[in-house]
């Protein structure tokens, strides 16, 4: 049953509870920017974490090395997070992205999240040992980027797809 009640994203985005508690669970995650050109640059999350603040995403500074430098050259940043047994998928864009070294108390956020999607994984059919491989990182070589979501979209595969988060909560206050 879908959650009608909206649970406001950090300081702009509102993102529906049920869609949140998806973000905050651990779900697939992939980071994208562009630099000053605007050409893309994307890479899979090694981790994710969310918090009142903002949004966390921890990548291997190797495997990303142009991604890093769009976001640290632009600070915009969008997240798609992703069901993958269902495929419901929210997207969350932001500016003001900062890079920074992983901190001590990172390491259980990176942890719990390589937990979560050991299962989600498992429910496509791959074994843990698939999900360590994806995600196989060198703890020294992470990163963690935060910012606070701006917009949010829903981008599950269907009808509604690409459709603003924001927009849907401000038609539904209109009523009220």
């Amino acid at each position: 049953m879908n959650d009608i009640h909206r649970v406001p994203g950090p300081r702009g985005a509102s993102i529906p509870g049920d869609l949140r508690a998806l973000m905050e669970r651990g779900v697939s995650a992939i980071v994208s920017s562009s630099g000053l050109a605007r050409l893309p640059s994307v890479m899979r999350a090694v981790a994710t974490a969310l918090c009142t603040d903002g949004v966390t995403v921890y990548l291997s500074r190797p495997q990303s090395m142009q991604l890093l430098q769009d976001i640290g050259s632009t600070g915009r940043i969008a997240v798609v997070f992703s069901e993958p047994i269902s495929h419901r998928t929210v997207q969350v864009k932001g500016t003001g992205a900062r890079i920074r070294s992983i901190r001590p108390d990172d390491v259980i956020k990176i942890e719990r999240y390589l937990a979560s999607m050991e299962i989600e994984i498992q429910q496509v059919g791959f074994d843990p040992e698939f999900t360590h491989a994806m995600l196989a990182h060198r703890p020294d070589d992470l990163v963690a980027v935060s910012f606070v979501p701006s917009q949010a979209f829903d981008q599950t595969p269907g009808a509604k797809a690409g459709a603003s988060l924001s927009s849907t909560n401000e038609k539904e206050g209109q009523g009220a």
